[in-house]
Formats: structure tokens, sequence, C-alpha cells
């Protein structure tokens, strides 16, 4: 008798931990299925396709535009001296392992200092995508580089879907490597104008615009303020906002009086402003 409870208990208890262990994958599944739904993957609707251009890689490799049709394309501006920069390696050197058969990054160094420099620290920190130096043909196929570090993201076809200022977000990047390739992803899809100047993360969170005295202006004024300054794009070719570009380069001579008239139209515009 004690024998056969001692083995119904004992069944007992190793159901119970199947079931567990049933439960949590599927609870983990379900979490990983929800997470992925977060994500809103924002792609160009109107793609530009990208000039003809050739590189030559540290390694003494030549690569052209054609060389990469067929697979999605990262083009990493960077530099070893970015602090974001080198915080960001490795995870591209996971993408680029992962989906090695549909993307391939190519890191543009923008570094002035020696080749083998570059050479060694790609090396020492087991880069497994292709690096060139920045040239003036590639600085006029992928303009606008004014912060590092700056990635175009390209469509099989080598048309520019997507341009990221700053550090990378892997999640993103990855999901929008898995839409470009024509693979299964569950985040939404978000097609956009490529036209919309990039702005600054969390914008509302901007509350100082280096070269511009905010503190004299009404509440009203102020948020009326950011708000422009904000969403209207920079004339000095950038491709930022206004708040972007003076946060991202305070001596650019074109966004400053660029916001300065922006905040002067909006203290006109409101009687009794002090």
């Amino acid at each position: 008798m004690k024998t056969r409870t001692i083995l119904a208990v004992g069944l007992s208890l190793v159901a119970i931990g199947v079931a567990g262990i049933l439960l949590q994958q599927r609870t983990s599944q379900s979490t990983s299925s929800a997470g992925d739904e977060r994500f809103s993957v924002r792609l160009f609707k109107n793609r530009t396709p990208v000039a003809p251009f050739t590189v030559t890689t540290i390694d003494g490799k030549t690569l052209t535009a054609d060389d990469l049709r067929g697979k999605v394309v990262l083009i990493n501006f960077w530099a070893t001296w970015c602090g974001p920069c080198r915080a960001e390696i490795p995870d591209l050197v996971a993408l680029q392992e992962q989906y090695r058969d549909h993307l391939l990054i190519i890191g543009v160094s923008e570094d002035e200092g020696p080749l083998d420099e570059v050479r060694r620290f790609t090396s020492e920190r087991n880069v497994n995508y292709p690096i060139v130096m920045t040239t003036p043909e590639l600085q006029r196929v992928f303009p606008g580089v004014s912060a590092l570090p700056t990635t175009f993201v390209l469509d099989r076809e080598m048309r520019i879907a997507q341009k990221h200022i700053g550090m990378l977000d892997p999640e993103t990047t990855e999901h929008e490597t898995l839409a470009l390739a024509g693979l299964a992803t569950q985040a939404k899809i978000e097609l956009i104008d490529p036209d919309k100047p990039v702005g600054l993360e969390n914008a509302a969170q901007a509350k100082e615009i280096p070269g511009v005295n905010l503190t004299k202006l009404t509440p009203e004024n102020r948020v009326a303020a950011l708000q422009r300054l904000n969403e209207e794009a920079c004339t000095c070719g950038c491709g930022l906002t206004v708040a972007k570009c003076r946060i991202d380069d305070p001596a650019c001579d074109v966004s400053l009086p660029v916001a300065q008239r922006i905040v002067a139209a909006i203290v006109a515009g409101s009687p009794g402003t002090p």
C-alpha cells in the first residue's frame, strides 16, 4: 500500500511538473508574440534608388551597388571615437550573423586616422561585415550625415527604405530586416513620407534649444515654439528638424537664424507677450 501511494504521489508530481513546463512555454510564446506586436516598423512608401557606387573595403575587396542587390543592406556611418557607434557594433555583428543570407551590413568609417587603427579596432571586436572608409562619392550618394552613427536602410532593389540618426534599436532593426527581406514578422508595417524631417526622440522632453532663449516666453508661447522647432525642417541640408540640428550641431549658422525667426514670429503673433 505504501509503495502504491508513493508511486501515485510521484506520478502526480511529474504530471504537475510537465504541465508547468508546457504552461511556461505557452506563456513565453504568447509574451514573445505580443512583444513583437509592440513594434511599428516605419518604412518609406516612396523609395529613392541609390546612385551607382563603388567602394573598397579595408581588406582590399571591391564592392559595387550591383553586388549588393537582392539583399537588405544597412549602410552604417560610424567612427572608432564615437561612443554610440561602438556600443551598437555587437548588435550589428549578431544581426549580420543571424540573417547573413538576407542581410549585408556595410560599415562606413569616418575616421581620419591611420587605416591600420580601423583594421585593429574592427578585428578586436570581431566585426563580421565589410568596412569601408568614407569617400566623397559615398557622401554624395548618402547625403545628410550630420551625426554619428547614421544608418541608411536599403531594400533588395537598392532603394532607401529608412534612415536612422543615432544608435540603432536592435529589435526594430531586426523587424525592418525581416519586413524588407520578405520574411515573417508580426510587427506593424507603417508606410511614411520620406520627406518628413527627422525629429528628436521624445521631443516633448526637449526644453532647451542651443542658442535660443525660451525662458522669457509665456508658457503657451514656449510650448508653441518647441512644437514648431521640433517639426519644421532645417534648411542647411542636414535633413533634420531645426531643434535636432541645433542640438546636434550648435555651430550651424543656418539653423540658428531659422530658430530665432520661428520664436520671433510666435512672439509677434501673441499680443501681451513680455
